[in-house]
């Protein structure tokens, strides 16, 4: 079989995204600086991240029959994404309240999944003909970890390249590992799946071993501000971070590093220059606001790593 592009498993929700100078306290009302209403869901924001990066970009996912669903078909027209999307009445589109700090940038999120909190393994075999001929598969654990493993189980099964991003962390057994090609936590996450705290690169190598013992073939911890590490069984690589101006909003930053290291892997690049593609669409995204929209396009990457 002949395989091209990415494939996505994940959610989309729409990102309801509020500015203020700080969280109110139980109890506390405050008055917010600025407010946003856009797609987001990280399967979602990483499909669009690598269609924008360059890839041909299938999304699997279920969606409610609402307003929030008309806008998620919507989105991934405009980004020329191929949806292996159900809809259901029974369940309404996913949404998420994201608060972020009006001057550092900094965020916290709530997220509730919808309908594709209902995604199960009969959802991923319905679309199985997209998984396995992508060149590259991504999922998450936005989604039930049973739909995320039929995902991945499919994906190696017909020897696509498999992206696993285990966001948000979450119980799942550690079984996963040996189907991931990549396994790209950030900091949080990979000491939530480790143990050990990922506080600078001597951890992050600590937690790279441990993940490489589960079983996966690379760990690629995004260390945000610091850039990422890329480490394999054989050389452990610090990926430097791309300054490509004033940091806005980092909500989405590690969607857009999945979705250029993914979209640079599709399109045959060695696997190390993937995550400096995707350390450089990470790095351009944190200068505007929003998730989705924050994406950068292919020439803006290569522009910023040609610096």
């Amino acid at each position: 079989m002949s395989k091209s592009g990415v494939a996505v498993l994940g959610i989309f929700v729409v990102d309801l995204a509020f500015r203020a100078g700080n969280m109110p306290a139980i109890g506390e009302t405050i008055a917010g600086s600025g407010f946003a209403m856009g797609p987001g869901g990280k399967g979602s924001n990483q499909a669009v991240a690598a269609a924008r990066a360059g890839a041909e970009v299938s999304f699997v996912s279920r969606i409610g029959a609402d307003a929030f669903g008309e806008l998620a078909v919507k989105t991934w027209e405009a980004e020329g994404i191929r949806p292996r999307v159900s809809r259901t009445a029974d369940a309404p589109t996913g949404a998420a309240f994201i608060y972020v700090h009006e001057t550092r940038g900094d965020n916290a999120i709530i997220v509730v999944s919808g309908a594709a909190d209902g995604l199960g393994a009969a959802d991923v075999d319905a679309a199985a003909e997209a998984i396995r001929s992508s060149r590259v598969f991504v999922t998450q654990l936005e989604q039930p970890v049973a739909a995320a493993q039929r995902g991945l189980e499919i994906a190696r099964a017909a020897g696509s390249i498999t992206v696993f991003n285990p966001a948000p962390a979450t119980a799942f057994d550690d079984r996963l590992f040996a189907l991931c090609d990549y396994v790209v936590p950030n900091e949080t996450e990979a000491e939530a799946l480790t143990g050990i705290a990922v506080s600078d690169l001597a951890g992050a190598r600590r937690a790279g071993d441990a993940l490489l013992a589960k079983g996966a073939g690379t760990a690629l911890i995004t260390l945000g501000e610091r850039g990422a590490l890329f480490h394999g069984r054989d050389h452990s690589l610090h990926v430097p971070p791309f300054a490509a101006g004033k940091v806005v909003e980092t909500a989405g930053a590690g969607d857009a590093f999945v979705g250029g290291f993914a979209a640079a892997l599709a399109g045959g690049a060695d696997p190390l220059e993937a995550a400096r593609f995707g350390s450089a669409t990470a790095g351009i995204s944190v200068t505007r606001a929003g998730t989705a929209p924050a994406m950068p396009r292919r020439a803006e990457i290569e522009a910023l790593l040609q610096k």
